[in-house]
């Protein structure tokens, strides 16, 4: 008799990015009175440390999540908020050299409370734990009697003390101290959107009974993780068609991949010459209107140039009518496996608005690539450091700029602003400008650029925390190897720390859509 295998129904493993919409709707789900994670959130958390985010599936169902990361052992026993550790939601105080597991969320489909889904979850944690041989896993619980037994428990530590000596049922603390945790203390106000626990929460803690103490510089940094990236500083030169256009652009992307790079970044606004296709002069707002008629034909062609060159192509930045007509400056990403991401840009300048009537987006969010995660500011969005700490709070390890200036207190501006980032976010930054002329384009009559790959200023990095930089004006190609696990480095062991040494717990970036 033949016996037919069935798959299974219930399986836990490690979250993907396609899995955040069904994450995002399960926590809704569980936590209705409670804000939920955005996208962005999940993305970082992802991100930051993949081996410690974890899914149940139930008949392809995700049912349950847990998110983690690393954290070093003086920051997890001290007191601390939910918002101060975590980063804002984002998993951002991730150390890749950590020597305990933070918890930073559980949550649970109420429908399938019968699966023992959270002791799976707790179970995949202490795995992880003794596979990278981490001295344990502590987290803030809820404590969901607290608010209704205040009259008999004044205080936190009081009720918490009551539960430990099983003088009262806490479902929630119960559930812990059968898992083999134990209660070190009372964390205050750790998320004041928990009323049910007034806000605080029980200090836990399981320690590894197999945790070695380990020696040397930890396996963290023993893994070169290196990307090829390639900057074109393009001049700006009269065409006759758009074939002309680009085969000239197609050019560079050859070349770049005959250097194996990983990606090529072009210029903002290098579509504008397109416009000396037109028979008469246009002002510069039907210059605008004019170019957006291209996106279409530009989009395809980058998008096939990527799969055939096996390249990932930042595709500086086009102006593109939206579908209430308004004209952004969208930055379209061409990767290598035929999808397109855009990044509009936030942030328009008094002489785009004045000129060109361009309306800011209101949207930035990290692109997942096959080298990780990155983010894209265009040109003067790289002078604002809330947008590039989101980007970098998602996971991006490498920003990309392109920009147009016309003179060179312009462009240094937007050097100056971009080196800022790199050392304020540790991460590199690739800047990519025009040069050359465009007599006959209105409001584009000049070009001043060198094109540069930053990175921050710490011992493995380059001397200046310059990677590699174009020479000034001149059309050229630009091309330098990073290596992203040097950032890995400098967040956890550099002679400064900036992502973790945020202060939390004075102020935060509040934004509207909740990320």
């Amino acid at each position: 008799m033949t016996k037919t295998s069935k798959p299974a129904v219930l399986t836990i493993r490690n979250a993907r990015l396609s899995d955040v919409d069904a994450i995002t709707a399960l926590v809704a789900k569980v936590y209705k009175t409670m804000p939920a994670y955005t996208p962005g959130m999940l993305r970082g958390q992802i991100a930051a440390f993949h081996d410690g985010q974890f899914i149940v599936e139930y008949d392809g169902e995700v049912v349950g999540y847990a998110a983690g990361f690393r954290i070093d052992e003086k920051t997890a026993m001290a007191p601390h908020t939910w918002t101060q550790i975590t980063g804002g939601g984002y998993a951002a105080r991730h150390d890749p050299v950590g020597e305990w597991f933070y918890g930073m969320e559980v949550c649970v489909d109420p429908d399938r409370r019968r699966l023992r889904i959270g002791q799976r979850l707790y179970d995949a944690r202490r795995d992880l734990c003794e596979a990278q041989n981490l001295k344990g896993i502590v987290f803030g619980g809820r404590m969901p009697g607290l608010a209704r037994k205040k009259s008999t428990y004044p205080t936190a530590t009081e009720y918490l003390d009551a539960v430990t000596a099983r003088k009262l049922n806490d479902p929630v603390i119960g559930f812990h101290l059968r898992s083999g945790f134990e209660p070190i203390g009372v964390l205050e106000n750790y998320l004041t959107s928990d009323t049910a626990s007034m806000g605080h929460a029980a200090h836990m803690v399981w320690r590894n009974p197999y945790y070695a103490e380990a020696t040397g510089k930890g396996a963290a940094f023993t893994t070169k993780e290196t990307v090829r990236v390639a900057t074109v500083q393009l001049q700006a030169r009269k065409v006759s068609s758009f074939d002309e256009f680009i085969h000239n652009v197609e050019y560079f992307v050859d070349v770049t991949s005959d250097y194996r790079s990983d990606f090529v970044v072009f210029p903002e606004l290098f579509t504008l010459q397109l416009l000396s296709l037109e028979k008469k002069k246009l002002t510069p707002a039907e210059s605008i209107e004019h170019l957006t008629r291209y996106t279409p034909r530009f989009v395809e062609a980058l998008r096939k140039m990527a799969v055939s060159y096996n390249i990932n192509i930042i595709g500086g930045s086009h102006p593109t009518q939206t579908d209430d007509g308004d004209i952004q400056n969208v930055a379209y990403v061409f990767l290598r496996d035929g999808s397109v991401h855009a990044q509009e840009k936030i942030h328009p300048t008094p002489n785009e608005r004045h000129w060109w009537n361009i309306k800011g987006g209101d949207m930035v969010h990290a692109i997942p690539t096959d080298c990780g995660p990155i983010g894209v500011l265009i040109c003067y969005d790289s002078e604002f450091p809330e947008l590039a700490r989101r980007l970098v709070d998602e996971g991006a390890r490498m920003l990309f700029v392109p920009f147009c200036t016309d003179n060179r207190q312009g462009y240094l501006r937007v050097r100056y602003c971009s080196h800022a980032r790199a050392i304020e976010n540790q991460c590199y930054v690739v800047l990519s400008g025009n040069v050359g002329n465009l007599p006959n384009v209105e409001n584009m009559d000049i070009q001043y650029a060198q094109s540069c790959i930053l990175t921050p200023c710490d011992f493995p990095f380059a001397r200046d925390g310059v990677a590699a930089e174009a020479s000034e004006n001149v059309e050229t190609v630009t091309v330098a190897d990073i290596d992203l696990s040097d950032l890995a480095w400098a967040k956890s062991q550099g002679t400064v720390r900036n992502l973790r040494d945020r202060r939390f717990d004075l102020y935060k970036t509040v934004w509207t859509d909740g990320g």
